[in-house]
């Protein structure tokens, strides 16, 4: 059985300590009145035998016949001795035999029935007192009112007693109240008041107060226990006011993103340039998700391996860069050493880039990996991959319909070449061959075949210029840049050579506009036309790269070189190819080599050329 508790014991300590006091008090003052119970009877009947004693003297002074008088006397004698002998007096004597009353007591019965009892009896009635007589009675009387004050002494220390046990009792029942009151006070009331105020103050939000209350009993374990629920609750307060800071913090972030995102979506769908779209967004966007570097990369089926088009932080300029006044991916050594990539201790996300049914690219999100990404981090990421998938799908869609619609173009003035220029030169080559059945006789004879036959190689020339035109304008892009077209190019070529020409190529994706594709392709074919047919080379290499901000395109062949070293004078050929240059805004240099063979490089900067300067451009 569990024993009972600290403050229950004191206070049933405190009640025992009342009860029993009230009970000692109600005992001792039963036992003590219950000892004077017959002291006032007793007093009153030993005051009486000290009148009897001497009305019994007197009765046996007076006159009277004897015999009646002697009966008398003895009757009275009698009488009185049986109220000396009464019990309620009696009563009052102690059983001690050494007590002071039993001791009077039995003096006054010694006296009575020795010497004044047999005085009275032996007295003649009616004969004068004698002084013996009077003396013995007056020596018996003393000896009972020496009793009656024993009596009425005794009787008022009982009486006192009474008063003494009542006055401890009732000291004894304040002091224990008072030691209630004051235990109650100090170990009940000011604990309570304490618990009060730390129940008030954390109603409050106020966790600092504590009871610290001491000892075992049930407040200070209540104290105890308000304590460390008053630390928990200020530890789970701080803890959800983190948490809702926190939340607040990041739905702020996230509120901040999307805006961001709002905002760079326009510019994204409105921008064609990508870099330049997403970088200064992507920067800012780091910048609220605390993470970063983000680098994104574009998928080619041509290619093994994806192509990076965006980067938001680099110690050098990437090779793609069309602006040079652009800084904003370039970052000092010492600030990328301490981005969290993979040698500093982070993590990476990939992201796909993808419509459906279609994989665009991959988006490559670095961050810390002590801090980690939050969910709402990567639900706005995700958000910012389906963007940027939606905004380069987009472009893709925008330039294939730009290159449809001029392959559909061209393809229309090819048909109408054919059909009107085509056939006039053909009817003009049917003319010249009529004239030269003529018989022309005479000194005019060498003149005319002369004029024949410039006219006939003049048409030959524009019939071959026309058929190569007439090839270029069927020619259509099946892939938003270069790379088939190029192949199918140095094949068709190749195969006209009788030995394979080498291609390299290292633009990248979406370099290019349509129009600049449609050129660059057509200038390559002129230059590889030209090496086949009139250079009698055995060797031809095509190199098309990118040296940022500049697009270069070489053909270089080992045949016999340019006439004379120079270019050819009215070879339209080249003159459209220096036409086709300067649409892109670059130049055409056709010039002999060194170890032989002629070198003909395409140079331009395609796309934001306005953003470079002139003296970037040329270097």
């Amino acid at each position: 059985m569990k024993s009972r508790s600290p403050l229950v014991n004191r206070i049933a300590i405190v009640v025992c300590a009342v009860v029993l006091t009230s009970i000692v008090s109600m005992a001792t003052t039963l036992a003590v009145s219950k000892s004077i119970e017959g002291n006032a009877t007793a007093i009153n009947m030993a005051g009486a035998l000290r009148m009897g004693a001497f009305q019994l003297l007197a009765h046996a002074a007076s006159p009277g016949n004897n015999h009646t008088g002697e009966d008398n006397i003895r009757g009275l004698a009698a009488k009185y001795e049986s109220s000396l002998t009464n019990s309620a007096i009696t009563r009052t004597i102690p059983d001690t035999a050494d007590h002071p009353l039993a001791k009077q007591y039995r003096a006054i019965k010694a006296n009575w029935e020795q010497t004044l009892r047999p005085g009275l009896e032996s007295h003649p009635q009616g004969a004068p007192i004698s002084a013996g007589m009077l003396a013995a009675t007056e020596t018996y009387v003393d000896s009972v009112n020496q009793l009656v004050s024993m009596l009425e002494r005794r009787t008022e220390a009982r009486i006192g007693l009474l008063h003494l046990i009542q006055i401890i009792s009732l000291a004894f029942s304040i002091l224990i109240i008072v030691a209630l009151f004051v235990d109650l006070r100090n170990r009940v009331l000011k604990p309570l008041r304490k618990l009060v105020n730390i129940a008030g103050a954390v109603g409050e939000q106020d966790f600092s107060q504590k009871a610290n209350l001491k000892g075992s009993d049930e407040l200070a374990q209540l104290g105890s226990a308000f304590d460390q629920m008053s630390s928990e609750l200020a530890l789970t307060y701080y803890e959800l006011e983190e948490r809702a800071r926190s939340k607040t913090e990041e739905l702020e972030t996230s509120h901040a993103a999307l805006q961001l995102l709002h905002t760079a979506s326009r510019s994204l769908f409105a921008n064609h340039d990508l870099c330049s779209g997403a970088v200064p967004m992507l920067r800012e966007l780091e910048q609220l998700l605390g993470i970063g570097p983000i680098r994104l990369y574009l998928h080619d089926k041509q290619l093994a391996d994806p192509v990076q088009v965006v980067t938001t932080a680099s110690v050098e300029r990437p090779f793609y860069c069309r602006d040079h006044h652009c800084n904003a991916c370039l970052v000092t050594p010492e600030l990328y050493d301490e981005l969290p990539i993979e040698d500093e201790d982070g993590r990476r996300l990939l992201l796909p880039i993808r419509t459906p049914g279609k994989l665009l690219g991959t988006l490559e999100v670095w961050y810390p990996a002590d801090k980690g990404l939050s969910d709402t981090a990567r639900r706005l990421l995700e958000t910012l991959s389906d963007q940027l998938a939606t905004a380069i799908f987009l472009e893709q869609q925008i330039t294939e319909e730009q290159q449809l619609t001029l392959a559909e173009e061209r393809t229309v003035i090819a048909r109408e070449l054919h059909d009107s220029l085509a056939q006039s030169l053909s009817y003009l080559k049917m003319q010249v061959a009529r004239m030269r059945r003529l018989n022309i006789e005479g000194d005019k004879k060498n003149a005319h075949n002369a004029i024949l036959d410039e006219l006939s190689t003049g048409l030959n020339s524009a019939y071959r210029q026309l058929r190569e035109l007439l090839a270029t304008f069927r020619l259509k892009l099946d892939t938003p840049d270069l790379t088939t077209a190029l192949s199918k190019t140095t094949e068709e070529f190749s195969e006209r050579l009788g030995k394979p020409i080498q291609l390299t190529y290292n633009l990248p994706p979406q370099a290019l506009s349509p129009n600049e594709e449609i050129h660059t392709l057509q200038i390559v074919r002129e230059a590889l036309a030209n090496a086949v047919k009139h250079a009698d080379a055995t060797e031809i290499s095509v190199d098309v790269v990118f040296e940022s901000p500049q697009v270069h395109a070489k053909i270089r062949d080992n045949g016999k070189g340019l006439p004379n070293g120079g270019q050819p004078v009215n070879h339209y050929g080249l003159i459209i190819m220096h036409d086709r240059a300067r649409t892109l805004g670059g130049q055409v240099v056709v010039q002999d080599r060194d170890e032989g063979g002629v070198e003909v490089v395409l140079t331009f900067v395609p796309k934001s050329r306005h953003l470079i300067p002139a003296d970037a451009a040329n270097t």
